[in-house]
């Protein structure tokens, strides 16, 4: 099964659940920005609140924050690490 197919229970406020149900669609190997996210989810403008809701992701590979980037470029933080998430990105082949 893959990781994507599991159900979870993710405790967060609506607009968390919002950005982590997004996070799942985008599929291995691509990326897409704070701003992107938070349009797609009818947030536009709220890129910051997308970053703050990767950062309190509490499971780190069913719902892949590693995929979101800056739209200035590079991969920028992560809560378990740049140099994990760098690692991440290349494993997918973003």
């Amino acid at each position: 099964m893959p990781i994507t197919d599991l159900r979870l229970d993710l405790r967060g406020t609506p607009f968390q659940r919002a950005v982590w149900a997004a996070l799942r669609e985008i599929p291995p190997g691509r990326t897409e920005t704070y701003a992107e996210v938070a349009a797609r989810i009818g947030h536009p403008g709220a890129a910051r609140a997308v970053a703050r809701a990767c950062a309190a992701n509490p499971i780190a590979l069913a719902v892949p924050c590693h995929r979101v980037v800056p739209a200035a470029g590079g991969t920028g933080g992560w809560r378990w690490g740049a140099d994990r998430k760098r690692a991440l990105l290349a494993r997918e082949g973003a």
